[in-house]
């Protein structure tokens, strides 16, 4: 380093300290503060069916928390499975003498498993004395009027036509709906009473007095339920409440449900639970639902009963197989650190963060990661959240994870041998085919042969790899001290000076400019006001440019800021309003409506991760004063995402008022299982949808994050549907740890508090 930059450095560390010291205590004083306490954390344990010919039926979970699922080919057991390693439903040989029954019908009586032949009702609980003959050689149906813990005595059997109520060994009752069949069966304790479910009518049996009395009729009924003193009662187009004392509807149908062909309806710990051939779907407190759709919860969608599982589990039986629901008090640093895990064992490459691993079939164990066109973006992104973790816990693992996507991001551009220009990523030679492709320009795919004969490099180097430099380069250079902190910002004054000494381009191993790492003058200008790229260049690179002063302490970066600020109008186009960003006007180039179709979310991400250099090492109050308002202006246009990311950039800006509770939100609704497996949403009934717009939002409210298909902060949250193949897992490193770690460093994410 030369004289003039050892002594501005030496000045840095002790403001850099003194900076974060104000910084965190300012945002502990002036922000909202979540404190970290558990909360229930949903995911899924599957059972498949190893034969494809099978029908389920029925599920139970007993005392002893054994689920039994009646089949077609007798009892099943679930076997093996955890969370993303999917179990089988085995043959469940327990009893032979149960298993060599012909079984129809499976229940519980007292917590007990209760069996339904085309003899008798029998269990093997109570010594096995339970054992009472029907008379009903084609019944499908029975349940049981079992109070407490012992052996029940009462139960109401059917074959679909005709009932018998049974009493102690005998039957004591028999009967029939008047013009119905029978389809459903349930029991209501408090008024020791049977209620009987038909195709268009709903009635009941007094067990004292044997009377039988239908109190509701409607056409297409399918299931129901009894729950809190109402009656819920399932149709192929949404469900009807009554209330259970005097039978009357209580308010219309609903039909504004995730799926209105509802196949069964469970009471189930606490919660109403809906089935459908669309998934399931759970009601909460205000009145909308949490939705279960796809492998993600369950291992087919076509939902024939719903029932407590082992514990707190929710028992999801589907035509392939059982989906069991746990719902896990943890803390999001709980949670954080699973997601550790999951980047740690199958998405670091040579030290980068692999953000889609490919899987097959959502087998995990066929994971194969492979370098992607964004490598750096997304290690800058688990490099810092690391760094923050560091930081805030003292961690040395953090720092271990830190260091080692730090390096990898050194060698992109040691590995190009040219100096200030780095690699899109790297591979071992031989494993990329050098195929001349249309977008970049007609190079090789940016493939090109290290001057190590071990290894290839790509290049075609992009603007949103450059804001991942920056974005980590800076961070580091502010947090980490030493050698660290002295490679960060040689690599900072490499990168700038390459691009100052190159007209503000990036050039690529031909001599030319990339095709997007363009901040010329010329360039930017040259598109209509209303083309996102003006602004964005713009912004990205002041804010590039200030912290290579704010680090260097060199006057070339602040001089050259200044020059595009007055002289090319980078101010004025930073500071433009989102509100005028749209499609370019006609008579543009068509490289300009290209850009300009659609509201752009890969710029979100760049424009956001650089905000952090632009806001903090701005050149004057002033200057700050006027990015806080740019950043706000942006952050208010994407507020209806409720990325936790962009809050949290916002944030970063002193703001007190930044959707701390969407964030928290966004951070315990992000789903454990990060497969992208195929997710459908646009049947839904309870969302609502919105005319076609710019910025590609299709519904007024965006979807919990678990029940979408994207994840990623690139892509459009508002996307619906991904019907298709598995063919990968997502990273967690940038999409939920940057995020997380972000609202620990920044003082407004407690530790965990509580149990």
């Amino acid at each position: 380093m030369s004289a003039n930059f050892t002594k501005p450095k030496a000045n840095w560390l002790f403001y850099s300290a003194l900076f974060l010291s104000f910084t965190l205590s300012f945002f502990a004083f002036a922000q909202s503060i979540y404190k970290d306490a558990p909360y229930l954390q949903d995911y899924s344990v599957k059972y498949y069916t190893t034969d494809s010919t099978i029908q389920l039926k029925a599920v139970c979970t007993d005392r002893n928390n054994v689920t039994q699922i009646l089949s077609s080919k007798g009892l099943l057991r679930p076997s093996g499975g955890q969370f993303q390693y999917p179990g089988t439903l085995a043959a469940d040989r327990s009893y032979r003498p149960i298993t060599d029954r012909n079984l129809v019908g499976l229940g519980l009586g007292a917590h007990q498993f209760v069996y339904l032949d085309d003899t008798a009702i029998l269990s093997n609980a109570w010594a096995g004395k339970l054992f009472n003959r029907h008379d009903l050689p084609s019944a499908r149906l029975f349940c049981s009027g079992a109070e407490g813990t012992a052996q029940p005595s009462t139960f109401l059997v059917s074959d679909g036509k005709i009932l018998h109520l049974l009493k102690s060994d005998y039957v004591a009752w028999k009967g029939s709906l008047t013009e119905d069949s029978v389809s459903d069966l349930r029991y209501e304790a408090a008024r020791n009473r049977f209620w009987i479910l038909g195709k268009h009518s709903l009635s009941w049996l007094d067990v004292k007095t044997d009377k039988l009395q239908t109190v509701f009729q409607q056409p297409g009924l399918t299931c129901f339920t009894i729950a809190l003193n109402m009656i819920y009662l399932g149709t192929h187009d949404g469900y009807q409440v009554l209330d259970a004392t005097s039978y009357k509807p209580i308010g219309a149908i609903q039909r504004k449900l995730p799926c209105p062909d509802i196949t069964t309806i469970s009471h189930v710990h606490g919660n109403l639970w809906f089935g459908s051939p669309m998934g399931a779907f759970m009601l909460r407190p205000n009145g909308k639902f949490n939705y279960y759709y796809g492998e993600r919860w369950l291992p087919g969608n076509t939902v024939i009963a719903i029932a407590e599982g082992p514990g707190k589990t929710v028992d999801i039986l589907t035509n392939t197989g059982l989906g069991e629901l746990h719902f896990e008090p943890m803390t999001l640093q709980q949670k954080a650190l699973m997601y550790e895990k999951q980047v740690r064992q199958r998405h670091i490459r040579y030290g980068f963060n692999c953000d889609v691993t490919v899987i097959q079939n959502g087998d995990l164990s066929t994971a194969q990661m492979g370098q992607r066109d964004s490598d750096n973006l997304w290690t800058s992104m688990y490099l810092v959240s690391q760094l923050f973790r560091y930081k805030v816990t003292g961690d040395k693992e953090a720092l271990a994870n830190c260091m080692e996507s730090f390096e990898a991001m050194e060698r992109l551009f040691s590995i190009t041998n040219m100096n200030g220009f780095f690699a899109r990523g790297f591979e071992r030679q031989g494993y990329h085919k050098f195929e001349a492709k249309a977008w970049d320009g007609g190079l090789t795919n940016g493939w090109n042969h290290a001057k190590d004969p071990q290894w290839d490099w790509r290049g075609t180097t992009s603007s949103d790899q450059t804001v991942g430099q920056m974005f980590s380069l800076t961070l580091l250079a502010e947090l980490m001290d030493g050698d660290v902190k002295k490679r960060a910002i040689e690599l900072i004054d490499s990168l700038m000076s390459n691009i100052i000494r190159n007209d503000w381009y990036l050039l690529d191993v031909d001599g030319k400019p990339t095709l997007w790492a363009k901040w010329n003058p010329t360039y930017v200008n040259s598109f209509d006001k209303s083309v996102g790229d003006r602004k964005i260049n713009s912004s990205n690179i002041i804010g590039f440019l200030q912290a290579a002063y704010h680090f260097t302490g060199k006057p070339i970066y602040k001089q050259k800021a200044y020059e595009l600020m007055q002289k090319h109008g980078y101010l004025e186009n930073l500071m433009r309003p989102m509100s005028e960003i749209g499609k370019a006007p006609k008579g543009s180039s068509d490289w300009a409506k290209m850009l300009s179709e659609g509201w752009n979310h890969s710029d979100d991400e760049m424009y956001f991760l650089a905000y952090w250099p632009l806001y903090r090492y701005a050149f004057t109050p002033e200057l700050k004063a006027s990015y806080g308002k740019a950043i706000k202006d942006h952050w208010q246009a994407e507020r209806p995402e409720k990325d936790g990311l962009w809050n949290l950039c916002y944030a970063m800006t002193g703001a007190k008022t930044f959707d701390l509770p969407e964030t928290v939100w966004y951070l315990k609704e992000f789903p454990l299982d990060m497969i992208e497996w195929p997710i459908m949403n646009s049947h839904r009934k309870d969302i609502e949808f919105i005319p076609e717009n710019f910025r590609g939002q299709t519904t007024k409210e965006v979807l919990s994050p678990d029940e979408r298909p994207e994840l990623k902060h690139n892509r459009n949250l508002f996307k619906l549907d991904r019907p298709g193949k598995v063919i990968s897992e997502l990273s967690a490193g940038d999409s939920f740890l940057l995020p997380y770690w972000m609202g620990r460093f920044l003082g407004v994410i407690s530790a965990p508090v509580g149990k």
